[in-house]
């Protein structure tokens, strides 16, 4: 089926995702991760109500504790699995992807996230196979909890303002609007709101603050207004990402608010591990270790990342499609953790964050580019690696797809991967220099689109 994905479970409403389909799935889960006692948590989408309830029924019938959070956020369904001792956690949504699609994101214990690799797999074996447990004997049962309260303090605590910081928030009609109790009870930070009402029709814009087409109404609040938001933040769907504008409505690019944190972070956990994702710039590594952290390069997705920070007990990551994790948020995403960290970062410095992230901007970025190709991405990614591995001056390396540094020889650094979803090739590329960048980018993707 192909709504199992590599990180979570998604599809098309009433067409490959269904109550019955959904139900069939919280039974194969219960069983996988032999649960007894589930936090679910839904989005404000349309079909997530029904979908709650056929996941509800899936999981009492074989006997499990259903704790219903009610509407939240990812962010907050993982506080709550960890502050409330339960053995899983189950979000309902489909994070940034437009109303017609829903789906779940699964948990263990402590938020620890079921990946493709460590059992979405399984379950839809198990799904197929009819391999779904008995009924109980005795029904599970539902309790309603209310986490806001202490979510909202629990974030609270890592604000360090040394001054009031006023930011713009876009909220696109989503789950950011559940974060906003992490900004309640306090003057340091305040904000302004765009679209604060939940409609799970989305119908301003996507919420998706890695299309930069969706931060144009952001954008055009903070230039409306110069001089009044230290910076901007715009959360995507499940609230389990943010994007971020300086103060002059500019996007930043999420890696650099990826060094600035780390750097911040640095200061009261000397020697402890960041990890930046392996697309992120030179600077991001440069900035960890320069601030007397131990910088380490994961590989893309959540549950990997999560993985590494746990095996390395590291304080923090970012990644490039705007997840920031916290070792203080039971090593899992906060986007509102993250607003605060860069609140206390422009609070202290005295200075307008485009100044903080102006240097930064040392190097030449390609972006990503994604090439569609009929050639079997995998042959593609054998290719770039042979290329690669006769050249001495090259070091490669398969984190994550086919990665190639030849940064102290020759200033350049490469990444190839394969896209989980669609038959994509996608390149990632940073040179010392323009010209270096432009003419790598140019050689790789002439292999790749040969």
């Amino acid at each position: 089926m192909g709504i199992f994905k590599a990180y979570d479970i998604r599809g098309i409403y009433g067409k490959d995702l269904t109550e019955d389909v959904f139900e069939k799935i919280a039974r194969a889960y219960a069983k996988f991760a032999n649960v007894r006692r589930v936090v679910v948590a839904r989005d404000c989408r349309k079909s997530s109500d029904s979908l709650f309830a056929a996941f509800v029924k899936g999981l009492v019938d074989v006997g499990v504790d259903v704790i219903d959070i009610g509407l939240a956020s990812t962010p907050m369904s993982y506080f709550a699995n960890g502050t409330l001792k339960a053995d899983g956690s189950v979000m309902i949504t489909a994070s940034h992807n437009t109303k017609e699609w829903n789906g779940c994101k699964l948990c263990r214990a402590n938020a620890v996230p079921i990946s493709g690799a460590t059992g979405i797999k399984d379950i839809e074996k198990m799904v197929m196979d009819g391999d779904l447990g008995e009924d109980a004997a005795v029904k599970g049962k539902v309790e309603k909890v209310d986490v806001s309260k202490e979510y909202g303090e629990h974030v609270r605590k890592f604000a360090h303002l040394a001054r009031p910081v006023h930011v713009a928030m876009d909220f696109g009609n989503g789950m950011g609007i559940a974060e906003s109790v992490a900004f309640e009870g306090q003057n340091m930070l305040t904000h302004d709101d765009l679209y604060g009402e939940y409609d799970g029709d989305f119908p301003h814009h996507a919420a998706n603050p890695l299309e930069h087409e969706t931060l144009a109404d952001l954008q055009a609040l903070v230039k409306a207004n110069p001089g009044k938001y230290a910076f901007a933040v715009a959360y995507d769907g499940d609230a389990d990402r943010a994007g971020f504008l300086d103060e002059k409505g500019e996007i930043i690019p999420m890696d650099f608010i990826t060094a600035l944190i780390s750097k911040d972070l640095l200061k009261s956990n000397p020697g402890a591990a960041c990890f930046y994702d392996l697309r992120s710039t030179k600077m991001a590594e440069e900035t960890i270790a320069a601030s007397g952290g131990k910088p380490m390069m994961s590989r893309v997705g959540h549950s990997f990342i999560k993985e590494q920070m746990r095996q390395n007990d590291a304080i923090f990551a970012g990644e490039l499609s705007g997840h920031y994790y916290f070792k203080a948020n039971f090593t899992a995403e906060s986007s509102s953790m993250a607003t605060y960290a860069l609140a206390n970062i422009v609070s202290a410095s005295g200075k307008p964050l485009s100044e903080l992230i102006e240097p930064l901007k040392k190097y030449s970025q390609s972006g990503e580019i994604n090439s569609r190709t009929s050639t079997p991405p995998a042959e593609i990614l054998a290719k770039i690696k042979a290329v690669y591995s006769a050249k001495a001056q090259c070091r490669v390396f398969e984190l994550d797809g086919v990665s190639v540094d030849a940064w102290e020889s020759e200033g350049w650094w490469a990444n190839v991967r394969m896209s989980n979803t669609e038959p994509l090739v996608r390149l990632n590329l940073e040179g010392r220099t323009k010209e270096i960048m432009e003419a790598k980018r140019d050689e790789f993707l002439a292999i790749i689109r040969a």
